[in-house]
């Protein structure tokens, strides 16, 4: 005990003074409506001065417009619920937490994994969730809110830390992002905007630009980053956690190598679990199903599979399948009575996210002010024509690449959003130097991904810090970030060093997709 408790003090070092530094930093609340603050100020000051910016693709330049000027305040006081309202991550936590809410209260998520995982070591549940983890992106947003709350599950059924699962899962999840064996929505969208950047320079030919351009090199990161992730879990993040002591629970015993024992799940339950697993795999199926026939209206425009109505609805999808998965649990005898009741699920799960909500309504303000302002598309182009300006060629134009979109990604947080106004910079510019879109879209992949679990702009760190809290009240927003700063670090050199061997090996990036430009 000492030992571990030794591991979870700070220590000294890096981490520990970022750890330090950001537990001074005030609640996220405040530290938002800081930043709106200083924003409204600085793109008043620069609004004074007459700037604009030059978005590349659009006709004439952009001016950055004041915050606290009356057309300013006219649009921040007009827009601000509107705003709030239609925050893009503010439906899909409350939608999926309600569907989480109902399995998990009733029982089934914890018996399911308990059961599924009873044969497995805790020795490689880490791995497994990090290899689950990596390929989240394929249910785009949704990955951040679904997979923690599963993988601090799994965890706790195999007498593991819940916390280094829930955030090892996050972390998996953001900075591998752009990763992974399956394609996603992300492909369909920053294709499109790759495309688009392309055709401006309508005199080279030689490429191609499609939704598995990337595939070979997305494919070999969803295979070698889980191997990363799987260690940093087990050797680096669980052992530096507060420990985690679970209260005594008949049904579940964990014997003395931490592999659960035989003894969890009445066979009530297991009868229950079976029944409601088999309902909800077949409603899935008939969903999916539904989806893929021709001519269906859950398809898009033309027929195309995404972006799709189904697709865009992936949340309440999903959120509806947990829903049925833990009422028919529920119904089929897997818990008493008063456990049935779904209501109190639902109104206990939108409780809990009552925190993030607050903090929604602080963070929408910001984005609406840096976007309304045009003050983020000024920090943005500068950075990538500076970049462009030193006149890097060959792999140190992918590098650049990397690297400032990484740092951009601490503010931008959103991919499609970051790449339309880096893409339409970077990928000429990298044509003009002999790479392929491929190349610059590649590129693009390392750096949308690795800071995207550790900037506090990101949403749902916020949302895993509350998750966390349940398990372990006393955690901070300094504490999980330097957690989790060993990760990105890491990835990002995994995610390089792959690039790297493509690069110099000259191999494809997918299916006719090459590196250079013949």
């Amino acid at each position: 005990m000492k030992a571990l408790e030794r591991n979870a003090l700070p220590r000294d070092g890096l981490l520990g003074r970022v750890e330090r530094w950001v537990n001074r930093l005030p609640n996220p609340f405040v530290l938002f409506a800081g930043i709106f603050g200083v924003a409204a100020v600085v793109s008043t000051v620069i609004a004074a001065f007459d700037v604009a910016v030059q978005v590349p693709g659009e006709k004439g330049s952009t001016p950055v417009l004041g915050a606290l000027t009356p057309e300013g305040l006219s649009h921040l006081l007009a827009t601000a619920i509107d705003s709030f309202m239609a925050f893009p991550a503010l439906g899909p936590v409350l939608v999926i937490a309600m569907g989480i809410g109902v399995a998990q209260g009733t029982g089934a998520l914890e018996c399911l994994m308990r059961i599924a995982f009873l044969r497995v070591s805790r020795r490689w549940v880490p791995y497994l969730v990090a290899f689950v983890a990596c390929q989240g992106h394929v249910l785009a947003d949704s990955a951040y809110i679904l997979l923690p709350s599963l993988a601090a599950i799994v965890f706790k059924a195999v007498g593991r830390n819940p916390v280094a699962g829930l955030l090892g899962a996050f972390v998996c999840v953001g900075s591998g992002y752009d990763g992974g064996i399956l394609l996603g929505t992300l492909d369909v969208t920053t294709t499109g905007i790759t495309k688009s950047a392309a055709d401006l320079l309508p005199g080279i030919d030689g490429y191609q630009v499609h939704i598995a351009m990337n595939w070979f090199f997305t494919a070999a990161t969803g295979l070698l980053l889980p191997l990363v992730g799987g260690f940093l879990i087990d050797r680096v993040l669980e052992p530096r956690l507060a420990p985690w002591n679970p209260k005594y629970d008949p049904a579940h015993a964990v014997a003395e190598d931490g592999a659960a024992t035989e003894v969890l799940a009445t066979p009530a339950q297991r009868r229950a679990l079976l029944i409601s697993g088999g309902v909800t795999l077949a409603a899935a199926a008939a969903m999916v199903t539904a989806w893929l026939l021709p001519g269906s209206p859950l398809r898009g425009e033309d027929g195309v599979l995404a972006p799709s109505p189904f697709v865009d609805s992936l949340a309440l999808v999903l959120s509806g399948l947990f829903f049925l998965f833990g009422i028919v649990y529920a119904r089929c005898g897997g818990v008493d009575k008063e456990a049935r009741a779904v209501y109190p699920h639902l109104i206990g799960a939108v409780r809990d996210m009552s925190g993030f909500v607050v903090l929604v309504f602080a963070i929408a303000q910001t984005i609406n002010l840096l976007t309304w302002s045009n003050l983020g598309k000024l920090f943005a182009i500068g950075l990538a024509d500076g970049a462009k300006s030193v006149g890097l060629g060959g792999f140190g134009i992918l590098l650049a690449v990397v690297l400032v979109t990484s740092l951009l990604n601490l503010l931008i947080t959103s991919g499609s959003a970051l790449w339309s106004i880096l893409g339409t910079v970077m990928v000429p510019a990298g044509m003009l130097l002999g790479l392929s879109p491929a190349a610059m879209h590649a590129a693009f992949r390392i750096g949308d991904s690795v800071t995207g679990a550790i900037t506090p702009m990101q949403v749902f760190l916020y949302f895993a810090l509350v998750s966390a809290q349940k398990y372990q009240p006393e955690l901070r927003l300094g504490t999980v970030i330097s957690r989790l700063v060993p990760f990105a670090l890491s990835f990002a050199a995994v995610w390089t060093v792959i690039l790297t061997g493509f690069y110099f090996l000259d191999l494809p990036l997918g299916p006719g997709a090459p590196i250079h430009l013949p």
